[in-house]
């Protein structure tokens, strides 16, 4: 049995004058009700989005770009898509996108800053009304990139405050020694710092925890182990049980992800460690899931929803021509004191 397919009854693309004539209305209506539709009356707009949907026309974003110098779209960059961080920061991005009717093109670069230098030059041929990146560290070819277009950026997770661009986030530094600081003043004095990942942000809050510890004398780097591997909870698990192993008078660990503190916690629920008498332990981010840990894991929390909230609501400021009275945004971080140290 053969499955005919319906025949076409029209010939070439379906353009927006096409709409016009079928809705009663003129070309300039129609552009005004799917770009800016609320700014039409509502008996209008669904007129014209029904013959849309019985012509099957699709707007030209690359046309209308050319004729308004705009394309309505913005490019965010993020290193992963299976990274609740990058999620949540999208979250916010989208939000406020979709409120001011702009689209998102995303690119992963995979915590490569090459990917990240070739992913913008193949994205800027989408001629994007603005750019938000992630972190402060990329190539040269990508700041090179940046001043030659004089493309509107915004920089997240990070602030840059020695550039004339834009950013919104918080400290890593400064995060990471708040939770060195918080261990130490616990009364720790064996504090082991355990990292993974090992992308330019974790580095620094690894190094902020690091100078937490010399201000108080008691780094040890043999109670450092640092690897490239992909942050998850068994990793977590792994790593604590090797460093307790080399060092069973170890009595805490920072880990720079909360998942790797949650795989210690029930590596060391595992093990017969208890949790907080004989081992503290504080992980990062705050995720969802680290308050349910036995015990309830105490962590850094990070803004990461808000920071792309206000990330997005930078670039649209700008990109209207309004006053920034800010250009680089510090939302801070929050020691979270919960029940593993």
């Amino acid at each position: 049995m053969s499955i005919r397919k319906p025949r076409s009854t029209r010939a070439g693309r379906v353009t927006m004058q096409e709409v016009a004539r079928r809705a009663g209305v003129s070309a300039i209506t129609v552009s005004r009700a799917l770009r800016t539709p609320d700014k039409v009356a509502e008996a209008v707009r669904l007129r014209i989005t029904q013959v849309c949907q019985e012509l099957g026309y699709v707007p030209n974003h690359a046309a209308s770009a050319l004729a308004s110098a705009r394309s309505q779209t913005i490019v965010v960059l993020i290193p992963s898509l299976s990274n609740v961080v990058f999620v949540d920061i999208i979250s916010g991005i989208k939000e406020v996108l979709d409120e001011q009717g702009y689209h998102l093109l995303i690119g992963v670069t995979g915590y490569s800053p090459d990917a990240e230098e070739a992913l913008l030059r193949k994205y800027l041929q989408h001629l994007p009304d603005g750019l938000i990146l992630t972190g402060i560290d990329h190539n040269p070819g990508v700041w090179e990139l940046l001043r030659a277009q004089g493309m509107p950026t915004v920089h997240t997770i990070e602030t840059l405050e020695d550039s004339d661009g834009m950013s919104v986030g918080f400290s890593q530094f400064e995060s990471g020694y708040a939770a060195g600081r918080h261990l130490v003043e616990r009364g720790c004095r064996r504090i082991g710092i355990v990292g993974a990942q090992l992308d330019p942000r974790s580095l620094r809050r690894c190094e902020g925890c690091r100078q937490a510890l010399r201000d108080a004398g008691l780094h040890d780097p043999a109670l450092e182990i640092m690897t490239p591997e992909k942050s998850s909870i068994a990793l977590g698990a792994a790593l604590l049980e090797a460093l307790l192993a080399e060092h069973p008078d170890c009595d805490a660990v920072f880990f720079c992800n909360d998942d790797l503190a949650q795989g210690a916690v029930f590596q060391c629920g595992r093990l017969g460690v208890s949790v907080p008498g004989q081992m503290a332990l504080v992980g990062f981010h705050d995720f969802a899931g680290t308050a349910w840990t036995t015990p309830p894991l105490s962590t850094i929390a990070t803004p990461r929803y808000e920071i792309g909230r206000e990330a997005a609501q930078l670039l649209m400021r700008h990109l209207a021509g309004q006053p920034i009275a800010q250009r680089h945004v510090d939302l801070g971080f929050t020691l979270v004191r919960r029940e593993t140290s």
